[in-house]
């Protein structure tokens, strides 16, 4: 199994090292690193890190406008560095996606865990949305279903369970989703409504 790939963004050169020193040591790789916020953004688009470290003291970009564009590109979790605690800048950071929120100089026993907790927390949110997505859609092709299996009803003269039973043999034969079935069922009938009503009367 590939190691996580982390990308450190902070403008001091020392910390960078430290934090490279203590990450390859316990074997993940570094993806890359950035002295600022707008070539950390570049570079992290580009190489779709597993982790972002990131250093409230970075210059160019602000650390938040790039943690929520990291959060809008749905690239990775951050783990957010600050010299010292502060509980104004602990409310800013409620609203942007840090999976932990340590003090500089950063220890290998705070480091090492919530890296580990962040990813393991991010995979079981991309897992949720995936989800989420899922019944989004299920609920979606149901409606879609159920407007056609109306129209069929009132068209034909079908009872529910026949017109069901209609959509579902022609997307046995025809081997597509029944959602696909139903949306060109409405199409037609949008269409046939559509014409009956341009038709001029004599």
């Amino acid at each position: 199994m590939q190691q996580p790939k982390i990308f450190i963004a902070s403008a001091d050169p020392a910390a960078r090292q430290n934090l490279k020193y203590l990450l390859v040591r316990e074997g993940y790789l570094i993806a890359g690193e950035a002295p600022d916020g707008s070539q950390a953004l570049r570079m992290i688009r580009t190489l779709q890190p597993d982790l972002v470290i990131l250093d409230n003291e970075l210059q160019g970009t602000t650390p938040l406008e790039v943690a929520r564009i990291v959060e809008e590109d749905g690239v990775a979790p951050i783990i957010f560095l600050a010299s010292s605690w502060h509980r104004n800048l602990l409310a800013h950071t409620h609203e942007f996606p840090f999976f932990a929120y340590l003090i500089k100089p950063v220890q290998e026993n705070t480091l090492l865990p919530a890296i580990e907790a962040a990813l393991a927390n991010y995979q079981k949110i991309c897992r949720l949305q995936q989800e989420i997505l899922k019944l989004k859609e299920t609920l979606a092709a149901r409606k879609i279903i159920e407007r056609a299996k109306g129209i069929l009803m009132d068209t034909m003269g079908l009872t529910e369970a026949e017109a069901y039973r209609r959509m579902q043999r022609q997307s046995m034969d025809r081997c597509v989703p029944m959602k696909n079935i139903a949306e060109a069922i409405i199409v037609a009938h949008e269409l046939q409504s559509g014409s009956s009503k341009g038709k001029k009367v004599d």
